[in-house]
Parts: C-alpha cells; structure tokens; sequence
C-alpha cells in the first residue's frame, strides 16, 4: 500500500494490438481459454514502484501471446492516490486499478465493476476477503497479494551478537518481547565497532520513499491493540491514542541505534536503508516481504535473513506473529468501455492460471498471493518462508488495521510530526495530536 526501496520512474509498456478478428464477451467475466478473446486494451495503474520492472515485462509477454496491449504505469512511491485521482479525469483512464482496503474502496466504489464472475474471485482460497458493495451483492475489488512485515535481521551479526561475552540475550527465542529488542539494540549500539556495523537498525529515512515505514505501518501496531482491546473490526470516528507511549517506546529504538544521525532524516531514502543493510552496516530493519527484491539485488543472501516481530511493549506480545494482511485489491473500472473490462478481466485471468502470469508474481515480484491456482507455484523469497513459519508456530498475526487510517493526509500529518520529534524541533505532544485528534478530524472530513 504496498512502497519501493528504489526511487524509479514511471514504467511504461505498450505493445501495438494485433487484429484477432473475435467478437468481443459482453462484460467482465472469464474467458474460456487462457488467451483473451476481447478487442479491449488493459491499462493497469500499479501501485508498487519496487516491482514496476516486473509489471512491464509482463505487459510485453501478454501482448505477445494474446495480441492484446498491455499498457502499465507505475505511480511513484507515496503519490498513487494522487495519480489515480489525475489518470481517472482521463479519456483513457485506467481499466485496473488498487484500492488498499475498505476505506480506499469507499472513495472508488462508483468505478468499480463487478468481479463475481472474474476468474480472479471464484480462485480466491477464501473469497471473504474480497471487498463487496454496501448490500453485499458486488464483489468490487480482489485481494491479490498477502504480505507481512516486521523487523528484518541479518542472521550473521545478530548470531555475533548472541555469541559475544557483552551481549544479554543468548537467543533468537528470547528476542520475543520489547524489553529484550530494546536490550540487543542498546548493547549493539554500545558495541558497533566489535560487530563492526553503524548501529543496530537502518536510517529511520523521511524521505517519501520510506517515511510511509513509519507513519503507516509502524503507526499500525499500536493501533492493532488500541482496536482488539476494544473490539473494533471496521474504522471508528475516534480513537484513543492508548499505545502512543509505546509507539514512542519503538520509535526511540530506531532513532537512537540507528546509522544515521537524527538532523539527516529528512533526506534518508528507501534506498538508503535498503543499501545499508545490504552492506552489513545495521543488524535490523523494519520492512516487509515485498522488500526482498531489493535486497537481494543488493547483493543480501537468503540464507542470512529472518524478520521477527515488530515487539512494542503490548500485554502477550511474547506470542506476536509478524504484521500480516493485505492492501493490494485489483478493480476493474466501471467506467471502461465493455471491451476493456473484459479485455482486463482476461488480463487477470492470465496473471493467476498461466505458468508465465504465475511465475511473474510468485518468483519476479516474490508475492504471496490468495489464489487456489499458485498451489503448485514455490516463491524462492525467505521472508514470505519466515511468514509461513510464523503461522505454522501458532503466533498471532497483527492484522493490517492501517487499511482503516482515515486518510492520508492523516498519514502526512503523523509523518511531519514524527519526523520534528526525530530531529529534535518537535515535542510528543505534537505526535499525540496528530495521532488522535487529526484522526476525528480527518474522519470528519471524510463523511
């Protein structure tokens, strides 16, 4: 909602449409075979700038299997929505697009077809976690990617660790609680240059390419346990703030044992982190299972990598799994002519039954998907195998609740405030307000 760790520009594929001389279907559903039949064009908005590379060269083998162009653009990181807003006032606005949950649903819903008869929904594993229309009876955007996120660790330096004479904490499954992160963060800090890194976690970068880490996921944690205390499934109209000190706890962890001084985090990059961790100079970083393509071009092996939870001091957090869910749901544009919601929903169709579509998102993106059809399909990611192992150990998953912040410019908002508290211009307080009270405001606005 899902966030790149390369600054990169707008990918475009385009491929000229081959005369196939079929009748175009009728509206959104699947074709009978595995090529499309439709005289459509597909026009997919992407929202994830770290795999735009993969998205164009699936346009290219899309077209020439089928004929049908394929055309991709990827948003830059932070600015999808905005982009979206501007490519939709067009004559030839998107045919498939991303909505990151119900909230984002809720200001596109007028655009969104009906997919209950796309091949995409009827091979979901578990259709309930498609998102329908108010009376239930229009399945209008499709989960297509299941990620997770926490704390990243290089398995080299964090056994160095375990292994000094210095070091508290002996083992990995006693690193499960926020006092035992915060002690391993401190002695690594107090002991850079005997592990030979820069500090214990990567820059803590603001710059749009990575500030989403924080005043969205981050941000998602606290809110995770201010909503199970309370029992909250769908988006309030306040909240309470009732973890904000341990959201202070966490972040001041990153601050102090971070590489990088706290007057230069306006500037950090998604890169920039990325870089540092791939070069051994920090044994933590916060990110997800998406970020394995970057990191392994940077050179990071699979084997020397784990992710634990991201521990913030909640009551059980002893059993905490990894942050997981999802804010990546395809739509199909209403407002497409007939020829084009076909032509996308063959597009989709192609993506999660052809080998070719299968092995783009499951190898080349490194997704984890939600369809019946990838049974057969392996993804050589050791994050997405770390996720699985936190499933299979019986850890409560922390759901993504960030799909309900209100708006982003809550986000801006708690981003700006976080990033004056980093650098020393601002207060907590201010953290405090734009966490709670720019939360009523912002849901206000929105109503």
């Amino acid at each position: 909602m899902m966030k790149s760790m390369r600054t990169m520009k707008k990918a475009i594929a385009v491929a000229a449409a081959l005369a196939m001389g079929v009748g175009a279907l009728a509206a959104c559903g699947s074709s009978t075979s595995g090529t499309s039949e439709s005289k459509g064009k597909v026009y997919y908005l992407n929202f994830k700038p770290e795999v735009a590379e993969q998205w164009q060269t699936v346009a290219q083998d899309y077209t020439d299997e089928t004929g049908v162009e394929v055309i991709v653009e990827t948003a830059a990181s932070g600015t999808y929505e905005q982009t979206l807003k501007s490519e939709m006032a067009k004559t030839d606005a998107p045919t498939l697009f991303q909505v990151n949950g119900p909230v984002g649903l809720a200001r596109w819903k007028d655009y969104a077809a009906d997919m209950s008869d796309t091949e995409v929904y009827k091979q979901l594993e578990d259709q309930g976690q498609a998102l329908k229309s108010d009376d239930g009876s229009k399945v209008l955007a499709v989960p297509f990617v299941m990620e997770s996120y926490g704390i990243i660790y290089n398995k080299d330096l964090l056994n160095r660790y375990f292994d000094a004479s210095w070091s508290s904490v002996k083992s990995l499954d006693k690193l499960n609680t926020f006092a035992a992160l915060k002690t391993v963060a401190d002695e690594i800090q107090a002991h850079k240059g005997d592990l030979g890194v820069k500090g214990a976690f990567t820059s803590a970068g603001f710059d749009s390419s990575s500030d989403w880490r924080f005043k969205t996921q981050l941000a998602d944690v606290p809110l995770y346990y201010e909503f199970k205390d309370k029992g909250l499934t769908s988006q309030p109209a306040t909240i309470d703030g009732t973890y904000l000190d341990n959201f202070k706890n966490i972040f001041d962890l990153y601050i102090t044992g971070s590489t990088t001084d706290p007057a230069q985090l306006s500037s950090k990059t998604g890169d920039d982190a990325n870089s540092e961790f791939a070069l051994g100079e920090a044994v933590f970083y916060q990110n997800g299972t998406w970020a394995w393509t970057d990191l392994n071009s940077a050179g990071v092996e699979a084997d020397n990598v784990g992710m634990l939870p991201i521990y913030i001091g909640a009551p059980g957090e002893e059993n905490q799994g990894l942050t997981t869910g999802s804010e990546n749901y395809w739509c199909i544009n209403s407002k497409a002519s007939k020829d084009d919601q076909q032509a996308t929903a063959d597009f989709l169709k192609w993506m999660i039954t052809s080998d070719a579509g299968k092995n783009a998102l499951a190898t080349d993106m490194g997704f984890s998907t939600s369809f019946k059809t990838f049974d057969d399909v392996s993804t050589d990611n050791p994050l997405i195998d770390e996720s699985k192992k936190d499933v299979e150990e019986g850890r409560e998953s922390v759901t993504w609740v960030y799909t309900m912040m209100p708006s982003e410019q809550w986000k801006n908002d708690l981003g700006s405030a976080l990033l004056e508290y980093a650098q020393g211009t601002g207060g907590w307080d201010a953290v405090r307000t734009a966490f709670v009270d720019g939360w009523a405001k912002e849901y206000a606005a929105a109503q």
